[in-house]
């Protein structure tokens, strides 16, 4: 799975870790978080991410 990293704050989403500390379980694309799933460093909003190319 692709992780994403926010373009304002530079938080990296990493699906193997998930968001657990905002109800997001380990193992969960990015493409499936829910719209209101916001970066939980700065606030941005998911449109506001991008795809890491490893």
């Amino acid at each position: 799975m692709d992780k994403f990293r926010c373009t304002i704050c530079g938080y990296i989403y990493d699906p193997a870790v998930g968001d657990t500390a905002n109800g997001i379980e380990p193992g969960r694309p990015f493409e499936s978080l829910p719209d209101t799933w916001a970066c939980p460093e700065c606030g941005a909003d998911v449109t506001l991410f991008e795809r890491i190319v490893e």
